[in-house]
């Protein structure tokens, strides 16, 4: 891996943009390979690990798509050639077609009732809606003439057999999981989950329930993190909170690297007496990042913790305050798990947007602005974009990217990251 960004332990790094960082993570990443079959049911969210080949047509067979009367258009014509087109002709009904039910060759110059999803009769070229039909006892009359090929679903419409329909590498959401079915996949070949260690680091923090001392505040980072965690399907362990002592955080990085592909912590990666994590982690393996000239989130770390039996664990440390944990986890350890996990495109997509604010203060970070869609499908920002200030991200739908040193114009567009394509 590249180690060029630290040139010391103890010497300040380059900031790298956020794109720089980026890239250095995803360069260094060792997807896992271990493969197991699951039931399609079981599946959701987990990676492909193999393409899926069709071994069949979907519909399997030419199929209606409507209620209604499968019809042989030349008999039609051939009935009463002067009336072709015309409203009067009246045929028999020789069979009744439910879904799920196999159909006769349809009978000369008949009409056989047939259902939404039935399977057309062999000989039958058009289905005539029933609200174009009216049925008389055992025939019917249409309002107007059937046209060849009208209202039936050809066999192979949707899925041609011997047609890839999932890719490997592809994470399966609820549309694939479907998708897979629908060809006869009981099971699917998944890579297994990625096991990701955290713990939280800070003598001030305390978990909800308990009383908070002075000086104290709630740990929102370990709800928010795991909740993160968990909505990749990672396999998580939490080591919980970690008191501010260098040899604790060095005993408890041991123990989390032992047997997980990533450890995740919150807080102690500055440059403060308390903040024990960053060296920590070079005491027991390297540091290959920290800092980003990124904002919320500046003190980032990543690196790796050696292991004596096997390939060293990944590292990443994030901020401590909440806002900059969340939004560093999105831009980075969301991407990074991702393509641990196997996944291959893993950056979300990212819109054009109008911005129907000001902000004349540029600021020399590259910086990711809470922000909501309004009624007129412009963007409204958070008036308060400080990183201790949690509520933003439930307010708001996404993050503004906005490039170092640029202010915004009212009326100008932006780039804008949904969280509905962050947190998918």
């Amino acid at each position: 891996m590249n180690q060029t960004s630290l040139s010391s332990s103890s010497s300040r790094p380059e900031l790298l943009s956020t794109a720089q960082a980026l890239d250095l993570l995803l360069a260094a990443v060792r997807p896992v390979t271990e493969v197991e079959t699951l039931a399609t049911l079981q599946a959701h969210r987990r990676v492909l690990a193999a393409s899926i080949i069709s071994p069949l047509d979907v519909p399997p067979m030419a199929i209606s798509a409507m209620d209604g009367y499968a019809v042989r258009c030349a008999d039609w014509a051939a009935i009463n050639p002067q009336a072709a087109g015309q409203s009067s002709m009246r045929m028999p009904i020789s069979q009744r077609i439910p879904a799920g039910h196999p159909a006769q060759p349809l009978a000369a110059a008949s009409a056989a009732r047939i259902f939404t999803g039935a399977t057309v009769p062999p000989g039958a070229d058009a289905v005539v809606m029933q609200e174009m039909a009216t049925a008389e006892g055992d025939h019917v009359s249409f309002a107007a003439a059937p046209k060849t090929g009208e209202w039936i679903t050809a066999q192979g419409a949707d899925i041609r057999a011997g047609t890839e329909i999932l890719a490997a590498g592809r994470r399966l959401d609820a549309q694939a999981v479907g998708l897979a079915a629908s060809v006869g996949c009981a099971g699917l070949p998944v890579l297994r989950r990625v096991k990701v260690a955290v713990f939280f680091t800070g003598d001030e923090l305390t978990m909800p329930g308990e009383a908070l001392k002075p000086g104290a505040i709630y740990n929102s980072n370990r709800f928010t993190l795991r909740a993160l965690l968990e909505n990749l399907g990672c396999e998580v362990s939490d080591f919980g909170i970690v008191p501010d002592q260098l040899a604790t955080t060095q005993a408890t990085l041991k123990e989390a690297a032992r047997a997980h592909d990533l450890v995740l912590t919150s807080g102690g990666v500055s440059v403060g007496e308390e903040d024990h994590v960053k060296p920590a982690v070079e005491s027991m393996g390297r540091l290959n990042l920290w800092q980003i000239a990124v904002k919320p989130g500046k003190p980032l770390a990543f690196g790796e913790i050696d292991r004596a039996a096997a390939s060293p664990a990944f590292f990443i440390g994030l901020p401590g305050n909440p806002v900059s944990s969340f939004v560093t986890f999105l831009l980075f350890v969301r991407p990074f798990v991702l393509r641990l996990q196997g996944v291959i495109d893993v950056a979300p997509r990212v819109f054009s947007v109008r911005a129907d604010f000001s902000q004349t203060k540029a600021d020399r970070r590259n910086e990711f602005l809470r922000a909501r869609l309004n009624a007129d499908g412009g963007l409204d920002l958070f008036a308060n974009q400080s990183s201790a200030v949690l509520t933003s991200t439930v307010w708001g739908d996404g993050l503004i990217d906005n490039p170092p040193g640029h202010a915004i114009a009212a009326g100008e567009f932006v780039r804008f990251m949904p969280f509905s394509e962050l947190l998918a």
